[in-house]
Order: C-alpha cells, then structure tokens, then sequence
C-alpha cells in the first residue's frame, strides 16, 4: 500500500524528500541496531561493462542496483524488484553469488549479492535512481561505495577464478 502511495507523489516531490527519509532512517538504525538484510545486483551488458547508480539521497558514490529486503521477502524476489523499481528492467535469470556482513548505520547487515548480464537500457525511475550508466571493469567511476567495491571484488575474483 505504502508503495502505491508514494507513486502518486510526484517525482520530484519524492526526490525532494528522499534526502530527509535517508537522514531519519540512518538515525533510527544508529538508535535501534537492528539487523538489516539487503541485496545488490551486478548487472553486466553484452561488451562486459557494469551498471552503476547514483541516489537522489545519502553520500554521493556511484553504487550497484539494489536495495532493502522486507521482512520475509525472499532475497532473489527483492533483487529483482529492486531492480524493477530502479531501472524498468524485468530480469529473468540471475546468479546468486553469495552474502557478506557488515554494518550500515550502526546495525549488522547482511547483504545478498547476484549477477546477471542484460541486453537492455535501464531506465532511472527519476525518484531514487537519478543516473544510470555502464562503465568498463578496468575504468570505474570514483567514489565507487565501499560496498558496490566489496561486491565488485567479489565478483571478479570469482570470476576470473573459473
């Protein structure tokens, strides 16, 4: 329901607003310490290059798609969401490549981490994601977010390991 709510407001409301859930979110979870579960996707085009984003809300870095996982949600059904709501894209095949912990805002986080390579071109939702482009592995945007470079170096020493 809450979701259908927020797509009434308009887009640029809701960008406007962002930075402030962002603020009050990361103060809650500084407070409270709950665990978090997220997911990233790594999402590659048919020449190799990866897909990075950046926010309309938190530190200015490019970062990988992805996003919360609700509680009971699935961590491929969120992945795949995420990148619905972000990006338009349907994705039809993904590769789980395993989880890492951490910490965000102060709580333990547990992220969920999945690859898929895609024939399409996003296209931002304007309210969260306000940019969307592919890079060549050997030619990163900086700031790159330490965990879309944690995830990264995951992937590519997995990779290159097969």
């Amino acid at each position: 329901m809450l979701h259908l709510i927020i797509r009434i407001i308009p887009a640029a409301v809701h960008r406007a607003l962002l930075p402030v859930a962002y603020r009050v979110r990361h103060r809650w979870r500084t407070w409270r310490k709950v665990p978090l579960a997220g997911c990233n996707v790594i999402l590659t085009d048919l020449n190799g290059s990866i897909l990075l984003l950046q926010h309309s809300y938190g530190p200015a870095a490019w970062y990988l798609p992805g996003g919360g996982i609700g509680k009971g949600e699935d961590p491929l059904a969120a992945a795949v969401r995420e990148v619905r709501e972000e990006l338009g894209l349907e994705l039809v095949r993904l590769n789980a490549l395993g989880t890492f912990d951490g910490v965000i805002s102060g709580s333990p986080h547990t992220m969920h981490l999945f690859a898929a390579t895609i024939d399409l071109h996003p296209q931002p939702d304007g309210r969260e994601v306000t940019e969307a482009r592919f890079f060549p592995p050997h030619s990163l945007p900086e700031p790159l977010s330490g965990m879309a470079r944690r995830a990264l170096e995951h992937w590519r020493d997995n990779r290159d390991g097969s």
